[in-house]
């Protein structure tokens, strides 16, 4: 089956199709590598105060030997282009595969997978947020593995809000630093809940990694809601969002719907893929640009909601 024998609307798929047109011909264009969409955010070089950060848009597959593979792949690619940090999908070592698959899922493939990974982001000196799957105590968490440049393990996000039911709910939101900036972390459903973003923001993050692995093409009802809600967290606080989720597979649907986006901390899109494509969605920002004046103004303000905010921003766990 065809995306065209779905029950898509022509209407969506032009809209997003333009999207991705568009932004691939500003990519083209631009005189800088980054291919951002809008005139206020001209082509930044890489310098000093800039990071060179990519969005990996890509499917994997239940073998977990066969999603590293790939995975290694695509981290050996963002390092040719000068990447900083790198960012995969929600599960991405296993390709988010549900039902029986969790009865025999094996630890040790996932700990393999993610030590190949590892020497990887040592050998070319890469950061990667890896979506990925670990155990503890016999539970199951879906998570991210923050590894830093040099393949220093900074530590983990476990997703907080589930919208499956084989994982445990994560317990901490840390704040890692990655490539030298402070970083915060959301896995897919928790995008809908904006204070896994405002308290890291407040307690210094200056970049939100969303690692995801939505709904289809098949409920495209929820698409409007899924490109809103990524850029109100980073124009909520001022800080960048990194969006990492997984394509549509063209002949199946199997996947999700794509759309990896880098955003600015004032919501303008800097770059967008297409619904289909398995791509690096690459920008340089400017660090700078990422104030957090609105999470600050929120944490500061004389509000009834300034002594809860801060509160709050206790339970963030920041790590040097």
């Amino acid at each position: 089956m065809s995306y065209a024998d779905s029950n898509i609307s022509r209407r969506t798929l032009m809209s997003r199709g333009v999207l991705a047109v568009g932004s691939s011909v500003m990519a083209a264009c631009s005189t800088s590598a980054a291919g951002v969409s809008f005139a206020r955010h001209e082509g930044i070089e890489k310098g000093p105060g800039c990071l060179r950060v990519a969005a990996c848009q890509i499917l994997t597959y239940p073998d977990v030997g066969k999603s590293t593979e790939k995975v290694v792949g695509w981290i050996e690619a963002a390092a040719k282009d000068g990447v900083d940090v790198i960012s995969f999908p929600e599960a991405c070592l296993c390709g988010y595969p549900e039902g029986d698959y969790w009865k025999t899922a094996r630890p040790e493939d996932f700990q393999k997978g993610e030590t190949l990974i590892i020497e990887a982001s040592k050998r070319l000196d890469i950061a990667v947020v890896l979506g990925t799957i670990h155990w503890e105590s016999e539970k199951i968490y879906n998570d991210v593995l923050v590894i830093d440049k040099g393949g220093k393990v900074r530590g983990r996000y476990s997703k907080t809000h589930l919208a499956e039911a084989w994982p445990a709910p994560g317990r901490t939101l840390p704040v890692y630093d990655v490539a030298g900036v402070k970083s915060c972390f959301i896995i897919c459903h928790d995008v809908r809940y904006p204070e896994l973003v405002r308290l890291p923001a407040v307690a210094g993050a200056q970049i939100c990694y969303f690692s995801s692995h939505e709904s289809g093409l098949r409920e495209e009802y929820k698409l409007s809601a899924y490109r809103a809600m990524p850029i109100a967290r980073a124009t909520e606080n001022s800080i960048f969002c990194i969006m990492a989720n997984a394509p549509a597979e063209a002949k199946t649907l199997r996947g999700s719907h794509g759309n990896s986006k880098i955003i600015h901390p004032d919501g303008n899109v800097l770059l967008e893929a297409g619904h289909f494509e398995e791509r690096l969605v690459t920008a340089n920002i400017r660090l700078s640009d990422a104030s957090r004046s609105i999470a600050r103004r929120a944490a500061d303000d004389e509000t009834i909601l300034k002594q809860w905010l801060n509160d709050g921003a206790k339970l963030v766990s920041v790590y040097d």
